[in-house]
């Protein structure tokens, strides 16, 4: 298939660029740079830089692409961000977005891939979540996900472009060429594992007296790999609609960092800091409607093989990609 990758050089969007030209798909890869890296860029695919603001810039490009989908990374994905400059991320992740979609449609696009999150929800009103729990974002972030989803069902009943909207929970892990490397790094396996590399002398830790066994907060972590196999299995067949994707499987702060330290065979110092305003004690999420729908299941569930990928992959790269 042409497949039209919006965001293509970032974290997540880079590894499924590559997972892509794997399995015999042609990708163009549609960036900015200005959160990515043309090194993530698979050699393979082809690179337009642009921007999602440029309506006219963005519809060539998808033309030019004769693209049957595109998968949509390209958002600001900031929390506290969100919280200090809204306007960024109303604008790109929702205005912006609107041109995207309106490119898809003009070109006549038969499905649309939406990389959603979890941040829709807020606070979960019960663990493990699932779709049908009520939508609260608490932050501009999330909100400006949810505003985003809200657009394609429209643009589905109106103009017929099938979609479908993953919310993540935690992305991590590596593929053996392609890793973490963000300029402003809020992720905790990237940071924990700069200290076990000696680029900083601690972690911190945000709250240690949350009602958990360990005090601190627990979180569902999914590999990377995973979320790309859920992409091109979501491209090619299965329902419109909203998914999970994660693990099933909640692991503390302190649990990550001890698994860090264990794979690395780093001592990691740790300070305790107090609590970050609306962070929930538990997210961890129930995939089971994905599973149903597209036959996905994860093929690195495990903590320990996250941290994994990852150590090997910034041991490589301790200075990212370099650019």
């Amino acid at each position: 298939m042409n497949v039209f990758v919006a965001g293509g050089a970032g974290y997540i969007g880079s590894a499924c660029v590559e997972a892509l030209l794997d399995e015999g798909h042609r990708v163009t890869v549609f960036d900015n740079l200005s959160e990515g890296h043309r090194a993530a860029v698979d050699e393979r695919a082809a690179l337009v830089l642009g921007d999602l603001s440029d309506a006219e810039g963005l519809n060539k490009a998808v033309r030019g692409s004769e693209s049957e989908v595109v998968l949509h990374f390209a958002a600001s994905a900031l929390v506290g961000e969100s919280m200090t400059n809204p306007t960024k991320y109303f604008r790109n992740n929702v205005a912006n977005g609107l041109n995207l979609i309106e490119a898809a449609v003009s070109n006549k696009v038969r499905r649309f891939v939406f990389s959603s999150t979890c941040a829709t929800y807020g606070p979960p009103d019960r663990i493990p979540m699932t779709e049908d729990l009520p939508q609260h974002p608490i932050n501009p972030y999330g909100q400006s996900k949810l505003l985003f989803e809200s657009m394609l069902p429209w643009y589905h009943e109106i103009h017929g472009l099938e979609y479908v909207a993953f919310r993540y929970f935690n992305a991590a892990g590596a593929t053996p060429t392609r890793g973490e490397d963000h300029r402003i790094e809020t992720h905790l396996i990237p940071n924990v594992l700069r200290v076990a590399l000696g680029q900083a002398s601690h972690v911190e830790l945000y709250g240690t007296d949350y009602p958990t066994p360990d005090g601190t907060c627990i979180r569902d972590y999914i590999h990377v790999l995973d979320l790309a196999q859920a992409h091109i299995l979501a491209m090619s067949h299965g329902p419109c609609g909203f998914f999970n994707l994660g693990n099933g499987e909640g692991y503390s702060v302190k649990d990550v960092i001890q698994v860090c330290r264990d794979v690395s065979g780093k001592d990691i110092s740790t300070v305790e800091k107090p609590r970050r305003p609306g962070d929930p004690p538990r997210l961890v999420a129930s995939a089971a409607k994905a599973r149903e729908a597209f036959g996905w299941r994860p093929r690195h569930p495990r903590i320990e093989d996250i941290v994994a990928s990852a150590w090997k992959w910034h041991s490589t790269h301790p200075r990212g990609y370099g650019d």
